[in-house]
């Protein structure tokens, strides 16, 4: 079978892929002159928001520092996180940790090497900030309040919070992207086996895996087990998500676990153990901690950056 131009170049630009080092690829991929549509740069720019979020909160918890030090052109002159320290982390604990911090940066250079980006939202990261998402979790105020800083237990409570709803995010725009070189930024990091998705999906494993061995230790001092904590910040996300069940803490009811048969969720999935998707909108419900896209606060006090969440800023719905 005669081969065509199209396919002799597809052919020699796999060989290409496969044989030059890693660098090489990356540049070829991310640095192309492709163009891409302003609807794609929107949906590629928005999930910087959480990786700003990620790549701070990873950074101070194990470092005790974050990307003013680390890589502070990355930050593109946005202000500091208010609150962020150094946690109180166990030796294993710490080591993961660093890992998510470094990969993090990572995939905030990855998306600001193929979008132009924006400066770094204002984040607050502090323990009051988070105490507010677990007391708004249970319904009522803990004693004392939750400080994620305070122990390893804890600030891998506080991860559960965050990566999870950002893999979501990924699952839910690249279908969504309409340029090649979109979806193979949401899929490619350094090279065609390393990808922005695959790496948060398995950041989100790795906690889960661990809160999972933990189920049913109590948290001190609260006398409420790991499953517990999990099973309340997945129905609030759902709650504040306003888009229907798409989220399942670590212990479920055997029927909504993987083929209605066991209880153990340590992955969580719909009905045929497929990941669920958000949109934009959703996740900015969430991370604004009240459930309305237009009103920030939570995490981001002066609400998240981009076009799409600064056109819901100046959007007020009827009443």
């Amino acid at each position: 079978m005669a081969l065509t131009a199209t396919s002799i170049e597809t052919i020699t630009t796999l060989l290409i892929l496969l044989f030059l080092p890693k660098f090489y690829s990356y540049k070829l991929i991310i640095d192309h002159d492709y163009s891409i549509p302003k609807s794609d740069v929107d949906l590629l720019e928005f999930p910087l928001n959480l990786e700003f979020l990620e790549a701070e909160f990873f950074l101070f918890g194990s470092l005790g520092y974050g990307l003013d030090k680390f890589a502070p052109n990355l930050t593109k002159g946005g202000p500091s996180p208010i609150g962020a320290k150094k946690a109180k982390l166990d030796i294993f604990t710490r080591d993961i940790i660093k890992q998510f911090a470094y990969q993090e940066v990572g995939h905030l250079r990855a998306i600001q090497n193929t979008v132009k980006g924006f400066p770094r939202p204002l984040l607050d990261l502090s323990a009051a900030s988070f105490a507010k998402v677990v007391d708004r979790a249970f319904g009522r105020p803990l004693s004392p309040p939750f400080d994620p800083y305070a122990s390893g237990l804890n600030f891998l409570l506080a991860s559960y919070l965050i990566p999870y709803v950002g893999l979501t995010g990924y699952v839910g725009a690249n279908p969504k992207l309409q340029a090649p070189t979109s979806k193979r930024v949401t899929k490619i990091q350094t090279s065609p086996s390393t990808c922005l998705l695959g790496v948060e999906s398995g950041q989100d494993a790795v906690i889960r895996t661990i809160l999972y061995e933990r189920a049913m230790v109590k948290v001190p001092p609260y006398g409420i087990t790991v499953a517990e904590f999990t099973d309340h910040f997945s129905e609030l996300r759902n709650k504040l998500g306003h888009a229907g069940f798409k989220d399942e803490g670590l212990v479920v009811p055997p029927v909504k676990g993987a083929e209605g048969k066991i209880e153990g969720n340590v992955l969580t999935g719909d009905r045929n153990s497929v990941a669920f998707g958000r949109t934009p909108e959703e996740i900015l419900r969430i991370v604004y901690g009240g459930g309305d896209e237009h009103k920030p606060g939570g995490f981001y006090p002066k609400g998240a950056n981009g076009r799409i969440a600064r056109s819901h800023l100046h959007y007020l719905p009827k009443v």
